[in-house]
């Protein structure tokens, strides 16, 4: 979303009447109803404020019409615009300023952000629709696959839309029960010191998983899932000596997993089970002087049939636009610290190919 500010920075800067000597020219994009008109415009017409910062064409919102001014070229480009936008709509997606700017980057590619997040022949609980194409192929890979990895940085919906995923197979009696699971690590706290018994100290580690249930299930029947064991939410620990048969299983915030976790782990999932490991390298809460299993399971299990491996990036983010960015500056501020050691030990990190042979600095 980073590469869009410059655009966004112009356009809001240029003046949205044709240029001089320009012939003028218009296009009209009728909507089926009101209810579809609000779904295209936003509440308090937000989305309508968004497309107009992204085009240097003049849009006017009547009724059920959108009208598009200004010359040929930016006319043109602000319809496409409105038409993803509105095939995104009446694909039941929800559509953002967020998922807008998504949609603008991917017209400047030539690509649809309708057409790459359509799924066909996959439901989701709650009408739930992937937002991006990195989470249209993420769901694909996890109903095609065992065993799906599922890695990048928060808020790309990797917890979320494989809980919705889990929903949906027990819905369709694919499985029998959905087993959440998580490594209580101590992120900067200490358990000893948190109040109530294990239960209580561990919930907190375990309240993500929690949250993305009650969003997709009743209170009642999430309860009753509960307390039947259809749903089962706990510490890794607590998978130990178990084999998980009829069970859709999913291992969050995998980064802070050992070796030997992350292989106990794997070697839990039995007969007619699914098994999604999701994770995020940059927030691993692990001692220094131990490897993350997450990273070793890509080391070692990244060639097997049967597992498949999905990278998102800060494309993929669908909170604020803000986090985004935020993600893509600490990338690149561990670049540079990166580079920094590399070049205190007389190599070089990320010198781009073909730009010579530097040699180590003294």
């Amino acid at each position: 979303m980073t590469d869009l500010q410059p655009q966004q920075d112009q356009l809001q800067n240029s003046p949205t009447s044709p240029a001089v000597g320009a012939s003028p020219t218009s296009a009209t994009v009728t909507l089926q109803d009101q209810r579809e008109a609000l779904a295209l415009l936003g509440a308090g017409d937000v989305n309508l404020r968004r497309m107009r910062e992204l085009t240097r064409a003049k849009l006017v919102a009547r009724g059920e019409t959108v009208t598009i001014t200004g010359d040929e070229a930016e006319v043109k480009q602000a319809e496409r615009m409105v038409r993803d936008a509105l095939d995104v709509v009446r694909g039941g997606g929800e559509l953002t300023p967020e998922s807008l700017l998504r949609s603008a980057r991917m017209s400047g590619e030539g690509r649809s952000l309708a057409a790459e997040t359509q799924m066909s022949g996959l439901s989701l609980p709650r009408g739930l629709k992937p937002k991006t194409p990195g989470q249209k192929l993420y769901l694909e890979q996890i109903a095609s696959s065992d065993i799906t990895f599922g890695v990048g940085p928060a808020g790309t919906g990797k917890t979320y839309m494989a809980v919705a995923m889990a929903i949906q197979a027990l819905k369709t009696k694919a499985v029998k029960r959905i087993i959440l699971t998580r490594p209580a690590v101590e992120a900067g706290e200490k358990l000893g010191f948190l109040p109530g018994d294990l239960q209580a100290k561990i919930d907190p580690y375990l309240r993500p998983l929690y949250d993305a249930l009650q969003d997709m299930l009743d209170q009642d029947k999430f309860e009753a899932y509960l307390t039947s064991g259809v749903i089962e939410i706990a510490p890794l620990a607590f998978m130990r000596g178990r084999t998980l048969n009829d069970a859709f299983i999913i291992l969050d915030e995998a980064q802070n997993t050992t070796g030997e976790q992350m292989k106990m782990f794997l070697t839990r999932m039995g007969f007619s089970s699914k098994v999604v490991i999701t994770g995020d390298v940059t927030q691993i809460d692990l001692p220094r002087h131990i490897t993350s299993g997450l990273a070793v399971a890509k080391r070692v299990l990244s060639q097997i049939d049967g597992i498949a491996w999905h990278e998102f990036t800060e494309v993929d983010v669908v909170r604020h636009p803000l986090v985004g960015r935020i993600i893509k500056a600490y990338e690149q501020a561990e670049n540079a610290e990166d580079d920094k050691r590399a070049a205190r030990r007389g190599e070089f990190a990320s010198i781009p190919e073909g730009e010579g042979d530097p040699q180590p600095q003294g």
